[in-house]
């Protein structure tokens, strides 16, 4: 069965989407940090850059937003034959304008978030364009009746001088079902434009739904057999939802009252800490080793503990059409989007390379997420790209290691050992002093004392010097200290000698 678990709690919620009891997307939302991409602010220009063709405009946030001149001009210049290639940013927009402006990307890494003055609300099933005038369908809906009906449906409902998207969720929906949805996000437009030229700057003056209710109203389909929510009031108003947008449906949603954690008691944790390891094992002993930087996601398979049964090329076919299929899931649940390097194992049969790449492209549409796959390099790379929507899984649980800055590695034991060589020496000829205490951490101060005991006694000998060594987690795990150098009867019986 598909189901959908939204966990409720004090300081953020969590959903989780399992298809046939596996965890396919997971999303979380802190109360103090909610998501913005969807909300709708009056901001002010603060910066125009003509050399970038961009703008930062100051929306309230601690990180001014970013605004592309494509993103920046206006409907009637479109309508008018301006192409925006041909016009300069300070033709568009001035220092100190006030405009309003629509998230489209959340702030991400060191960057703002990215705005647009055009903008579009999505509802159950159609999302209003209010600077556009075309009708556009889900591609996922490949029905040419169905498409060609629902195109007719939208034209009916079209509000004068705007576009529409049909969403997959309005496939076989009425005309009743579309025109309610279009008063609604009528409604929430002209408040917006109401709200154009009063009030303070900047300000927010449209918040999109908080993440149980888009929950409801993006995910939620016939598809999902089971909706299962821990906290009343938000079952209540989910109900509330569903009974506008598909009274069908209204009995798949649960409320469970219960104080553990839902996803402990559906083991869904455990899947969440599997996402967020560097090797991913597949079940014919392959494995896949993912890297994630801010600039790409880099991919690379292995045949690992596989040896197939009949010859190399089999086994290695095998194992890519395993991790293919693998990989399309794992970047949709990680959430990876970017630029994506994947080096499958050779192959040096063009067949199996294009059955490959056709696997590929076919998982990867059941990703809702825009995916692109440009095809394979030179060196025998597959590259693609997958549209960032949201922050990856990867930073929204886990923060930088304060010891390794992020980079996974630490300084190794006998980079710490010449380090207290170099000081050694340093004291040796620059002082009178017999004695030198190094404080290390417990974790360098086991792996040093119970393996280097030879080089550190070599190190006295040779230098005359009696080394000893005392433990202070407030270091940082592979920081070595000079504490104290002194005579040697001052060190006797209060630290550890070697």
């Amino acid at each position: 069965m598909n189901k959908i678990i939204i966990d409720v709690g004090t300081y953020e919620d969590r959903v989780a989407v399992l298809e046939e009891g596996e965890l396919t997307e997971i999303f979380h939302e802190k109360k103090d940090k909610n998501k913005i991409q969807g909300n709708v602010y009056k901001g002010r220009v603060v910066n125009v850059l003509p050399g970038m063709q961009a703008a930062f405009v100051d929306i309230g946030l601690k990180k001014n937003a970013f605004l592309y001149i494509k993103d920046a001009t206006s409907k009637i210049q479109y309508r008018n034959g301006v192409d925006y290639k041909n016009l300069s940013i300070k033709e568009v927009l001035k220092q100190g304008q006030e405009l309003i402006v629509q998230v489209i990307k959340e702030p991400y890494g060191s960057k703002g978030a990215r705005v647009t003055t055009h903008i579009t609300l999505p509802g159950r099933y159609l999302v209003l364009m209010p600077y556009n005038t075309y009708i556009g369908v889900s591609r996922k809906i490949n029905s040419e009746n169905e498409r060609e009906r629902l195109k007719e449906l939208a034209s009916k409902v079209q509000p004068e001088d705007m576009g529409l998207i049909l969403r997959t969720a309005s496939k076989d929906k009425s005309y009743e079902d579309l025109k309610s949805d279009i008063d609604y996000l009528l409604d929430i437009f002209h408040m917006i434009m109401k709200e154009k030229n009063t009030g303070t700057c900047p300000r927010i003056i449209y918040k999109d739904l908080d993440l149980p209710k888009r929950t409801i109203r993006d995910i939620f389909t016939k598809k999902i057999d089971q909706v299962f929510i821990n906290d009343r009031d938000k079952y209540e108003e989910a109900i509330k939802m569903i009974e506008l947008m598909s009274p069908k449906l209204k009995n798949r949603i649960y409320y469970i009252d219960s104080k553990e954690d839902l996803f402990n008691e559906l083991e869904i944790n455990s899947q969440i800490e599997s996402a967020l390891e560097r090797k991913v094992w597949l079940e014919s002993g392959g494995y896949l080793v993912i890297d994630e930087t801010e600039a790409l996601t880099s991919i690379d398979v292995n045949t690992g503990k596989f040896v197939g049964s009949i010859d190399l090329k089999d086994t290695v076919f095998k194992t890519n059409i395993e991790a293919a299929k693998e990989i399309a899931k794992q970047l949709k649940l990680r959430n990876i989007g970017g630029i994506i390097i994947i080096d499958f194992i050779d192959m040096f049969n063009s067949t199996h390379e294009q059955e490959l790449l056709d696997l590929f492209k076919s998982e990867l549409k059941k990703d809702r997420t825009k995916t692109t796959v440009i095809g394979m390099t030179g060196l025998g790379l597959v590259e693609m790209t997958r549209k960032k929507s949201r922050n990856k899984l990867s930073t929204q649980i886990l923060e930088s290691c304060p010891c390794c800055n992020g980079t996974g590695k630490i300084k190794s034991n006998g980079f710490l050992i010449a380090k207290i060589e170099k000081e050694i020496n340093r004291i040796k000829n620059n002082t009178s002093a017999n004695a030198i205490l190094f404080e290390l951490s417990t974790y360098k101060y086991k792996e040093i004392t119970k393996n280097y005991i030879q080089k550190i006694k070599s190190l006295q000998e040779e230098s005359s010097i009696k080394i000893f060594f005392q433990e202070n987690n407030d270091l940082k795990i592979d920081e070595v200290k000079n504490k104290k150098i002194g005579k040697l009867e001052d060190f006797i019986d209060k630290y550890l000698e070697i």
